[in-house]
């Protein structure tokens, strides 16, 4: 059986693989389940709503400490109320593995 993405570790890239695409993404995307959406093929999106800055904060920090720790940094934008999360592997300039685990992680907090 598969080991779920959430408890699998995100692995260091350099570049030189080639981003996902078609079918090995789409299972990646089934994996993750969830409302994460996969954009142009290039990176997963996903966007939060808070009841204030206090908890949108909160949440920023859970996901940058886990970010931090894994080694895997997704791009953050928030605010009052709002979060919204873009990961892709930046030197890949697309989407790899450690992507679809750090959302999974991520969905965990």
């Amino acid at each position: 059986m598969m080991q779920d993405l959430a408890s699998r570790s995100c692995k260091p890239c350099e570049g030189g693989l080639p981003p996902l695409r078609g079918d090995e993404l789409k299972e990646f995307v089934e994996e993750l389940g969830g409302d994460w959406e996969v954009v142009s093929e290039h990176h997963l999106l996903k966007s939060y709503k808070f009841k204030n800055f206090a908890e949108a904060l909160s949440f920023v920090n859970s996901v940058g400490a886990l970010a931090e720790n894994a080694g895997h940094h997704p791009d953050i934008k928030f605010g009052w109320g709002y979060c919204k999360l873009v990961i892709y592997t930046h030197a890949i300039d697309g989407l790899s593995e450690s992507d679809f685990i750090l959302a999974a992680k991520i969905d965990r907090i």
